[in-house]
C-alpha cells in the first residue's frame, strides 16, 4: 500500500489522542514528537517537518481544540488539513491551450520513467477525448525511440520520429507541425534524460522550450528516491519553466518523503502519480484524498472513480438484477472477479474504504494466478453445476478438481467463497431496501452500478 509505514506510524501516534476526554499540552507534545519522528523516518525534508509540526501544535493548543468535547478528533482534523495543504490543497489539472495543439514537454533524469509515463499520460488523455501525438525526442539512449513506438502502439497513440540523427530541437518543432497537420490536439514530447543533472541536458531542454513554447513542462521523478527526487525537482525548477510534477513508482514507496516534501520545497504542484506498471495506472493527484488515505480515513471518491472506469455498466446492471433475484451463479462470480482484477490490487482498493484496518489488509489479494485457477475450476464444471453449485457432491468434486488440476480443498475454498459472496450480496440487498425507505441517495441501486 502507498505510504504504508508512514500511515501506520501517524495513525498510531494520533490514535493515542482520540481516547482521551481532555488533552493537555503534554499530550500534544508527546504526539507531535511521534509525528515528527514518523515524518523524518519517511524521508520528508527536515525544514518541511519542522514547519509542519509547529503549525499543528499551534492550532492544536488553540481554544477550538482544548475546549472541544472531542479534542483528539479535532487534532486529527487539523493534521488532515495541514497534510492536504502541504501537498497542494487541491488537484491541479493540465492547462490546455485555447488554440490546439497543447504542447507538453516531459523531462527528468534517466530511469525515472519518462517514456513509459509519456505513454500513460497519452492513454489517460485519450480517455478524456483528447487526440495526443507522442514525439520521440530522445536520440541518445539506445532503443529509446523504439520503446516509445512500442508504448504508443500499446495505447493506440501515433508516434512522430525523425530518427536519431536530427537534433531534438528540430524534432520537437517538426512534431508540433505534424500534430497540426494531423489534427492532433495534444503533443507529448519525450526528451532525453541523463544519469545526473548536467549543463548539456539543461541547455538542450531550454532550447526545446524556446523552440516550441510549451503549455506545460512536466518533470518526471522517481518517488522511491526520496529526498534525491526533491533535490532533482528543485534543480530542474530553477533552470526551466516546470509547471508540474509526475511522481512515478508511488506504489513501491512505503515512506512518502518525496510526495510530502516536493510541493513545499519547489512550489510546483504534483499533477500525476504513477501507481503501477500497467498503462492505465497513472492517476491525477488529489492532495486531500491522499491525506485522508495516509490517516486511514479512506478515499471513497477515488474508489468510485476506479470502479466506474473499470466496471462494464451493462454487465453491472445485469449483475445487480441477479443479486436481487438470487439467481447469481458461478458464471457471474468469475465475471465479477475478472472485473475486480482490472481495478488493481485488492489490498490497495480496500485501503480506500473508510474504517478499514490497514494491518488487517496486509496480504489480501486476488492475483492473476488465483483468477486463472478459479477459471479452470469453473470451466471443469457442467452448466448445471455452475448454475446450481449446491448439487456438487464429493464425487463431482473429485472429477472437477482433477479436470482443473487442483486439489479438492482448493475447490472447497472456491465454493465457500462463492457461498459467502452470495450471502453478503443478499445482506447488502436487504440493507439497500432499508436505506431506500430512509431516502438514501443510493437506494435505487448499488453505488458503483449506476
Amino acid at each position: 500500500m502507498i505510504f504504508e509505514n508512514l500511515s501506520d506510524k501517524l495513525q498510531n501516534a494520533l490514535g493515542k489522542l482520540t481516547g482521551k476526554g481532555k488533552l493537555t499540552e503534554k499530550d500534544i507534545d508527546a504526539a507531535m514528537r511521534e509525528v515528527k519522528l514518523a515524518l523524518l523516518e519517511a524521508d520528508v525534508n527536515y525544514k518541511v517537518v519542522k514547519d509542519f509540526v509547529k503549525k499543528i501544535k499551534e492550532r492544536a493548543l488553540g481554544a477550538e481544540v482544548m475546549e472541544s468535547l472531542t479534542p483528539g478528533q479535532h487534532v486529527i482534523k487539523i493534521v488532515n488539513e495541514e497534510l492536504t495543504d502541504l501537498m497542494g490543497k487541491s488537484e491541479e489539472k493540465i492547462q490546455f491551450s485555447s488554440k490546439p495543439p497543447t504542447v507538453i514537454i516531459l523531462c527528468g533524469l534517466q530511469g525515472a520513467g519518462k517514456t513509459t509515463h509519456a505513454g500513460k499520460l497519452a492513454h489517460l488523455l485519450t480517455k478524456q477525448n483528447k487526440k495526443p501525438l507522442l514525439v520521440a525526442g530522445d536520440i541518445y539512449r539506445p532503443a529509446a525511440i523504439k520503446q516509445l513506438q512500442v508504448v504508443g502502439g500499446n495505447v493506440n497513440v501515433p508516434v512522430f520520429t525523425l530518427g536519431d540523427q536530427i537534433s531534438p530541437v528540430e524534432i520537437a518543432k517538426k512534431g508540433v507541425e505534424e500534430a497540426k497537420r494531423l489534427g492532433r490536439d495534444v503533443v507529448l514530447i519525450d526528451t532525453a534524460g541523463r544519469l545526473h543533472i548536467d549543463s548539456d541536458l539543461m541547455q538542450e531542454l531550454k532550447d526545446i522550450e524556446s523552440a516550441v513554447s510549451p503549455d506545460e513542462i512536466l518533470l518526471v521523478v522517481d518517488a522511491m528516491t526520496g529526498q534525491d527526487a526533491v533535490n532533482v525537482a528543485e534543480t530542474f525548477s530553477s533552470e526551466l519553466g516546470v509547471t508540474g510534477i509526475v511522481l512515478t513508482k508511488l506504489d513501491g514507496d512505503a515512506r512518502g518523503g518525496a510526495a510530502l516534501s516536493i510541493r513545499s520545497v519547489t512550489q510546483k504542484p504534483i499533477k500525476y502519480i504513477g501507481v503501477g506498471e500497467k498503462m492505465d495506472e497513472l492517476e491525477p493527484f488529489h492532495p486531500d484524498r491522499m491525506a485522508s488515505r495516509i490517516l486511514g480515513m479512506g478515499d471513497v471518491l477515488s474508489f468510485i472513480e476506479k470502479a466506474q472506469n473499470a466496471i462494464d455498466e451493462k454487465k453491472a446492471k445485469e449483475l445487480e438484477e441477479k443479486f436481487r433475484s438470487q439467481s447469481y451463479n458461478l458464471h457471474d462470480f468469475l465475471d465479477q472477479l475478472e472485473q475486480m482484477k482490472s481495478l488493481g490490487p485488492l489490498e490497495d482498493l480496500l485501503a480506500m474504504v473508510p474504517g478499514m484496518d490497514s494491518k488487517a489488509l496486509k496480504g489480501i489479494n486476488i492475483g492473476e494466478k488465483d483468477i486463472n485457477r478459479i477459471q479452470a475450476m469453473i470451466q471443469s464444471m457442467t452448466h448445471e453445476e455452475r448454475d446450481h453449485p449446491e448439487i456438487i457432491n464429493n464425487s463431482r468434486k473429485k472429477r472437477i478438481a482433477k479436470g482443473a488440476g487442483v486439489t479438492t480443498s482448493q475447490l472447497n475454498k472456491l465454493l465457500k467463497q462463492f457461498k459467502d459472496t452470495k450471502k453478503l450480496m443478499k445482506q447488502m440487498g436487504g440493507m439497500q431496501k432499508k436505506m431506500k425507505k430512509k431516502g438514501n441517495p443510493f437506494g435505487g441501486g448499488f453505488p458503483f452500478f449506476k
